[in-house]
């Protein structure tokens, strides 16, 4: 069977087609609605069936990556930054729309699959892959599979606390969540650049803070200093609990390339080891992990049995 693989945004949807050997058949990128459940259900669709009519109207699995999680105990999605997902039947109001099963799975998921089947993570038993882009979030891949978890909220990085804060952090921003401090404001791409205005009163975006501190700018040279420790904390936190052989960013912030050579030695401050070796890598497969992954959720059996 062919597969479709739809990584949903907070700005961008994307759809991509692979044939039966993996390789990429056809893909379309399109806004992403806001705030309008029903409009992003039909931009879902219309994505399917742009992409079923590459398939040439052969049989085609759908796998979505969201920025949140089905829960468990509801079939209702849970945690999505994009909140009007939230408290919805997404995969059963899809699978009625398309009129064929599908699987749903947290867009860091899809990354961490996607990066540990044939990309940055190739050959580790054990996956970190963070997103670092309009929210924060992480996926955990063990020997192939994702750790989903028995809440189905493994890999929530993005909503513990920033580790070893500062006295100027304090408490922290307020996040959607409710809480205060989860490291989503501090490390993802929109507070990255509110955290910059703060301190300067500068309005700029995250890849011409770091064009500037390349140029030796001395405030974005401190933002990107800030924005760095705190990730590298963060970071610290997972080797200390999960130990992973190696951590893979992806995200709009994984493509500044200062953070390659920074984290590591942050990383290895924070950690409770005498030693610290793991690499810290750019997702392979760039923005196209997430939709990748998604398409890569269904396992060839169950293919079978779908088909």
């Amino acid at each position: 069977m062919f597969r479709i693989g739809i990584d949903l945004g907070g700005t961008k949807t994307e759809g991509i087609l692979l044939d039966p050997e993996g390789r990429e058949a056809a893909r379309r990128r399109v806004p992403s609605p806001q705030g309008d459940y029903e409009a992003t259900l039909r931009t879902i669709a219309e994505l399917v069936g742009f992409l079923d009519g590459a398939a040439g109207g052969r049989a085609a699995s759908v796998g979505i990556g969201i920025p949140g999680i089905v829960s468990p105990a509801t079939g209702l999605v849970k945690n999505a930054n994009s909140t009007w997902l939230n408290g919805k039947p997404l995969d059963r109001d899809l699978e009625a729309l398309l009129g064929r099963p599908l699987r749903v799975e947290n867009d860091a998921n899809c990354l961490a699959v996607s990066e540990a089947a044939d990309g940055s993570g190739a050959g580790c038993g054990v996956v970190f892959a963070a997103i670092l882009g309009t929210g924060c979030g992480a996926g955990i891949v063990v020997h192939g599979r994702p750790l989903s978890g028995r809440n189905a909220i493994g890999g929530e990085w993005g909503h513990n606390p920033l580790p070893w804060p500062t006295e100027a952090e304090g408490a922290g921003p307020a996040c959607y969540c409710g809480k205060n401090g989860c490291l989503e404001t501090y490390v993802s791409g929109p507070a990255f650049a509110a955290d910059h205005r703060k301190a300067t009163g500068e309005s700029l975006t995250a890849v011409e803070i770091a064009a500037r501190a390349s140029e030796g700018d001395a405030a974005c040279v401190a933002s990107m200093h800030r924005l760095t420790d705190r990730i590298g904390r963060g970071l610290a936190a997972v080797v200390n609990l999960l130990d992973p052989d190696v951590i893979v960013l992806g995200g709009g912030l994984s493509n500044l390339d200062a953070l390659y050579t920074a984290l590591p030695p942050v990383v290895g401050r924070w950690a409770f080891s005498d030693r610290i070796d793991t690499p810290v890598r750019r997702a392979m497969h760039g923005d196209s992990s997430g939709v990748r992954g998604a398409a890569w959720l269904w396992r060839p059996e169950e293919l079978a049995t779908a088909g």
